[in-house]
């Protein structure tokens, strides 16, 4: 299932286009959907896919040499496959006096079985693949290694002529792949799996939350087991990264709360946070009229899939691999809800960047985020420092009676912000917001789960 990816295939199209050599790094993590991207190029422009295994660099070479035999129907290759990389891009160059895409998928296990592969592709590049028409992909699913070949003192650096960061699909594209749910089904689908394309066609539309997550707690399940699979591929000691992926899932949410609950102390737990952010689990927030160095900073995991995963599959692993996963079920069920508040409201920042590039709200916002001071929240807020106007948004997973009370008391915290002399608006999203109309007569913008099918593509 192909779904969405039009920007990214977009801009593979108009390097193609180019006909000049490009090199170019597609990374992200596992599931996310790059190898399926790749296809649909590979599909539309023909060329040649090479999927590395982590195993010997002969054996890699080998099922290179016998993949190119076929696609250039070579039989002096196929009899005499290449022995060294230096081959390998000897081989390429010669073929790509025509325009040639060439994908090396999982390039990190060959860099992993020869180090020095970057700078011998680094040479090849220099000397003869850039004064071809190659259109050269490496791919990788290791973000901290892929991230290492972008980095200044990697062979590499300033020889890519592009790169791209494959990431999870938006809540409006996700939908694609479980259709039938209604929009609060979904909302609840998407907060346990995220946008991962590969954790989306776990779920079966065709039974409700309930059964689906029966399935998913079982020791054989795909979902229960993947988490731990891409934890103990990025990071050598999981154990205290759990711990802290556990303690962030709970609700701890600055550097303070996240010592207390670990037992870590300050200088282990900043470091153990720095490597997650780097690795693209955890992102760190600060109050959206703070500077980037406040120390007012909250972590939050990054993706739905993993924070549903640390706070209700981890700590009950137990559960699921004594095949009583049913019990579970009925905890997650009860506390759902409460889970989803902070999903919501991402969901709703979401909703607001749809409106904002439809020009369907009060004016044109710049920048989106969060607000807290002192005890106070603001759940969304939506500045444009040009025209001095600001949007604030408060954002509730339940069917909404007491709008006006919500918005008198949001208009209170909205003085407490600090822009002096600019325009506001006030707004609030909610399941189902009762006297919507009312509401929006009286100047505040309203949304409800029914105002966001204009959104879906």
């Amino acid at each position: 299932m192909f779904v969405n990816r039009e920007n990214e295939l977009s801009a593979l199209e108009e390097r193609y286009r180019s006909d000049k050599a490009e090199l170019l790094i597609v990374y992200g993590r596992r599931r996310v959907g790059k190898t399926t991207l790749l296809l649909e190029f590979l599909r539309r422009h023909g060329g040649i896919y090479l999927l590395a295994r982590e195993t010997s660099e002969f054996e890699n070479l080998g099922r290179f040499s016998k993949r190119l035999a076929e696609y250039f129907k070579d039989e002096f290759l196929l009899l005499n496959p290449f022995r060294s990389w230096d081959a390998f891009f000897e081989y390429l160059s010669a073929r790509a006096k025509e325009r040639l895409v060439v994908v090396i998928d999982e390039f990190p296990y060959l860099v992993k079985a020869n180090p020095s592969l970057p700078s011998i592709l680094q040479e090849y590049w220099d000397l003869k693949l850039s004064k071809t028409r190659i259109f050269l992909i490496i791919c990788g699913s290791s973000i901290s290694m892929m991230e290492r070949l972008l980095g200044y003192k990697n062979p590499l650096y300033g020889r890519r002529t592009g790169q791209m960061k494959i990431t999870s699909l938006d809540f409006f594209n996700a939908r694609k792949f479980l259709p039938r749910y209604s929009i609060e089904d979904f909302v609840k689908a998407y907060g346990i799996l995220g946008g991962t394309p590969a954790y989306l066609l776990q779920f079966d539309d065709n039974f409700g939350i309930e059964e689906n997550l029966r399935r998913y707690f079982r020791p054989d399940s795909f979902l229960y087991g993947d988490a731990m699979f891409i934890f103990r591929e990025e990071v050598n000691e999981p154990r205290n990264y759990f711990a802290i992926m556990e303690a962030i899932a709970r609700g701890k949410n600055t550097l303070g709360e996240i010592m207390n609950e670990t037992g870590l102390e300050r200088a282990k737990v900043g470091k153990y946070l720095s490597v997650l952010i780097d690795l693209d689990f955890v992102k760190r927030e600060i109050p959206i009229t703070k500077s980037w160095k406040s120390r007012k900073g909250r972590y939050y995991i990054k993706d739905n899939y993993f924070a549903f995963w640390f706070r209700y599959v981890s700590p009950n692993a137990d559960l699921i691999e004594s095949w009583r996963g049913e019990e579970l079920v009925e905890v997650v069920l009860e506390d759902l809800d409460n889970y989803l508040g902070y999903v919501f409201e991402d969901v709703a920042m979401q909703l607001l960047k749809c409106l904002n590039e439809k020009n369907k709200l009060p004016f044109k916002f710049l920048r989106i985020g969060r607000w807290w001071y002192r005890g106070e929240e603001i759940d969304i807020v939506a500045l444009n420092e040009r025209e001095k106007k600001a949007l604030f948004v408060e954002v509730k997973w339940k069917e909404v009676n007491n709008a006006k009370r919500i918005l008198r008391d949001l208009e209170r915290k909205a003085d407490m912000v600090g822009l002096k002399g600019w325009e506001k608006y006030y707004g609030l999203v909610g399941k189902v917001v009762k006297g919507k109309d009312e509401l929006k007569g009286n100047g505040y913008s309203v949304w409800d789960l029914r105002d966001f099918k204009g959104c879906f593509s």
